[in-house]
């Protein structure tokens, strides 16, 4: 960040001294970044978003690792890795999105050290867990959290379970796999996480069947443009007549972009950074690279005109997008991206299903 009061920002997030100057930190982040968004470039907005969401997290877990020392369970034993997954992995979190976490930290040989291990860092991701909750992030939905037991182990542990994984190659456990390539070392030793990426990347050269459960994942969410250019809104409930931004844009361009990146290797976990690698190794065209990203860049833009909420001290959002919000120029705009998502979907399986010939 060039901006001073960014940077001044960020150096007192580094210096909060407890929870409540770190809550009163990360307001003051959301009030400036809201009344800044319409000035920013979509990127811009977004880097400085996730660079001050960042620091909050870090500066959180700092304040977890303090507080485990207080109650006597002194420091990590071992090196450890906290990591962020779904949009907090791709760096692409919006001013209310939700935890997405796990943690994995270095394997304890002795057996009663490994117990105490256990225990102590149990507790820490129970701590940062409440703490980034009191900070207003929700926990994920779908408990993909580092106080889950299958989101917080050892190296090897880790290891494990990602082979399981990959040899057997359910629906959930390719969901989970595909969390895991989003997966971003946001403190701590980044070596560990990296160690998890190559078990990740071996297991996809030694399983080449798990393509088409990737792909089945991949194409799950449709692209919410109907066979006559239609906007596809929704249809019940209290968003009727609104429309699925998050799921029916932005998510299938994320999905479809993430499973060619896997499929060449490329640890980046930023859609925008996938992109410039698949154009630099030749997977796409600079047309194409052009388009995908032009069209990407609306949809970032449309996923922060949805509504926000404040409940309970926490800040949500479910995606959703009052056609009344957008000009005719925006929903014309819209169509056109959504065209170049369905053709980047048809893309995508046609490149995957060409590697499984």
């Amino acid at each position: 960040m060039s901006d001073p009061e960014a940077v001044q920002l960020l150096k007192s997030i580094d210096n909060a001294v407890d929870e409540s100057a770190l809550r009163s930190l990360r307001d003051h982040v959301n009030d400036r970044m809201e009344a800044i968004r319409s000035e920013l470039p979509v990127e811009q907005f977004y880097n400085e978003l996730n660079e001050a969401y960042d620091a909050i997290i870090r500066r959180a877990i700092s304040l977890a690792e303090a507080h485990l020392a207080r109650m006597g369970m002194g420091s990590p034993p071992v090196p450890y890795a906290y990591l962020l997954f779904g949009s907090g992995g791709r760096q692409e979190q919006t001013l209310s999105s939700d935890q997405d976490s796990g943690l994995v930290y270095a394997d304890i040989d002795s057996l009663e050290q490994a117990e105490a291990g256990r225990l102590y860092f149990t507790e820490l991701s129970k701590q940062i867990v409440i703490q980034l909750e009191w900070l207003g992030f929700p926990r994920c939905e779908g408990n993909v959290l580092s106080d889950n037991p299958s989101w917080g182990m050892p190296l090897s542990q880790w290891r494990a379970q990602i082979n399981g994984w990959f040899e057997e190659p359910a629906w959930e456990a390719v969901r989970y796999l595909l969390i895991v390539a989003d997966g971003r070392c946001v403190y701590g030793e980044y070596a560990l996480s990296e160690q998890l990426k190559d078990v990740f990347f071996n297991d996809v050269r030694n399983h080449p069947m798990i393509t088409t459960r990737m792909l089945e994942n991949t194409m799950r969410h449709k692209v919410l443009l109907g066979v006559f250019g239609q906007l596809l809104k929704e249809q019940y409930g209290e968003d009727a007549g609104s429309l699925d931004l998050k799921y029916g844009a932005y998510i299938p361009m994320v999905n479809a972009i993430r499973l060619m990146a896997i499929l060449q290797g490329i640890r980046e976990t930023k859609t925008t950074g996938r992109m410039k690698a698949l154009l630099a190794t030749g997977v796409i065209t600079s047309e194409e690279a052009n388009s995908i990203t032009n069209a990407f860049r609306l949809f970032l833009r449309l996923r922060l005109m949805t509504t926000e909420k404040h409940e309970k001290g926490l800040y949500t959002n479910n995606g959703k997008l009052a056609v009344g919000k957008l000009s005719k120029e925006l929903i014309e705009e819209l169509k056109s991206g959504l065209k170049v998502g369905k053709k980047l979907q048809r893309r995508v399986f046609k490149h995957t299903s060409g590697k499984l010939r």
